[in-house]
């Protein structure tokens, strides 16, 4: 478990580093619509990130998917309160390389890639900002989650797992920018503890109704829980053929296409 943990501590820290900048690096890029480099950037970093810890630790790096996982019984407690501690300090260790290599007024420019409520008037209003983390963050779950149970990973494979991970994550933050619309806003920010660390080392405005940056996310995990125990159980089989058993006991047989394959026996 505590291998498992700092594995999880590393990754989240080259995770929060690698979007922080270059969801900064696509707005400072001078060109005329930025916001289409947004997802193709979050997937360059997160697709090797994810293909490299979902075999070592589930691939979480955020506290949102440790919770989410947490309530559908797929890890310990015990297990979540590592991952937990070792993604804020991993993402404590990424804001402070921020910090030191990165030019404070660009960083702060664009809230440092989504982790400020209204800072300097430049951001959003709170209640924006919660309905965009509970919505981004539950559009995530609902696409992330089901490919990410290990039977879905044997039958699509780990690469498009991933792919469609990251896909998903660039989306969101993408709609996110596109629904808001302010210069000074860089997007939903989706990871409570990347923002947490944010706050903690650069201070000012970036406390400023911090709490939407963990109610919205989790309030998302507890609604998509809910919803997925009502969600149909996928029944996957193998071959184009499936069987109907008639009132007389008899076993019609049904191609693909739904069009029934008569036999001898049935006259």
């Amino acid at each position: 478990m505590w291998r498992a943990a700092v594995t999880e501590m590393v990754a989240t820290a080259c995770l929060v580093f690698a979007l922080t900048t270059t969801l900064i690096s696509c707005f400072e890029s001078g060109q005329t619509d930025p916001k289409i480099l947004v997802p193709v950037s979050i997937f360059i970093s997160g697709f090797p990130l994810l293909l490299a810890t979902i075999p070592l630790t589930g691939g979480h790096m955020n506290p949102v998917f440790t919770f989410a996982v947490v309530l559908k019984g797929g890890v310990s407690i015990a297990r979540a309160v590592a991952y937990f501690v070792a993604q804020c300090l991993g993402s404590l260790i990424a804001f402070a390389v921020v910090k030191a290599t990165m030019d404070r007024a660009t960083a702060e420019k664009y809230q440092l890639g989504g982790c400020a409520v209204n800072g300097g008037g430049s951001g959003v209003g709170a209640g924006t900002a919660l309905a965009l983390e509970f919505t981004c963050t539950f559009i995530l779950l609902f696409v992330a989650m089901p490919i990410l149970e290990e039977r879905r990973r044997r039958e699509l494979g780990l690469p498009t797992v991933c792919a469609v991970a990251a896909v998903a994550y660039g989306m969101v933050v993408y709609v996110s920018i596109t629904v808001t619309g302010r210069p000074g806003y860089a997007g939903v920010g989706l990871h409570p503890a990347r923002c947490w660390a944010a706050a903690v080392l650069f201070k000012g405005s970036l406390w400023e109704a911090h709490r939407v940056f963990w109610v919205g996310p989790f309030l998302a995990c507890f609604v998509y829980h809910v919803l997925s125990l009502a969600m149909p159980e996928e029944e996957l089989e193998k071959g184009d053929e499936s069987e109907d058993q008639d009132h007389n006991g008899h076993v019609d047989k049904f191609r693909g296409d739904g069009s029934k394959e008569f036999r001898i026996s049935d006259f």
